[in-house]
């Protein structure tokens, strides 16, 4: 099976919550941690990486927070994956030659190439705008969480993907 990191899945859902936002909203590191229910370091790690990545920018202050760096639609699950994981490759030769040993007599790698080219092609074309889901009202307001609220970040039952504020 091929994954992402976790670490990615969280970027993506965060971008997608930034994108959700009215223009102009910042995003503290701390409300993301409290809406998505990640600990504060895993959320700082991602958007500092994102930061790095150039999909988002920091805003220091009191006022502070993050803000994504172009529209949501020009920004591609493609770049978020690059930017939290580095080059997208099914195999290693087809990111990097000479990687493998076996390249020179290996009858699968120009197949390999072919659809790890196509699957790039792919994620270029999902922007962050269309992995924010088809009711983002539904999306908690940033802020503290209501009482009781357990949460978990990825739409079970609890979760700020599914409560309705």
């Amino acid at each position: 099976m091929l994954r992402i990191t976790k670490q990615t899945d969280y970027g993506i859902m965060l971008l997608a919550r930034m994108a959700a936002l009215p223009a102009g909203r910042l995003l503290s590191t701390a409300e993301a941690a409290r809406w998505s229910g990640l600990s504060r370091a895993m959320v700082s790690k991602i958007l500092k990486s994102l930061a790095r990545g150039r999909l988002i920018e920091s805003h220091r202050g009191v006022a502070g927070g993050y803000s994504l760096t172009r529209r949501p639609e020009e920004t591609t699950v493609a770049g978020v994956i690059r930017a939290l994981e580095g080059p997208i490759g099914m195999v290693q030769c087809a990111v990097h030659e000479g990687q493998c040993q076996q390249e020179p007599i290996c009858p699968a790698r120009i197949n390999w190439t072919r659809i790890n080219r196509e699957i790039e092609r792919t994620l270029e074309r999902i922007p962050i705008s269309e992995m924010v889901g088809p009711a983002p009202a539904a999306l908690l307001p940033i802020g503290p969480r209501p009482e009781g609220s357990a949460g978990g970040a990825c739409g079970g039952p609890g979760s700020p993907l599914t409560e309705r504020a």
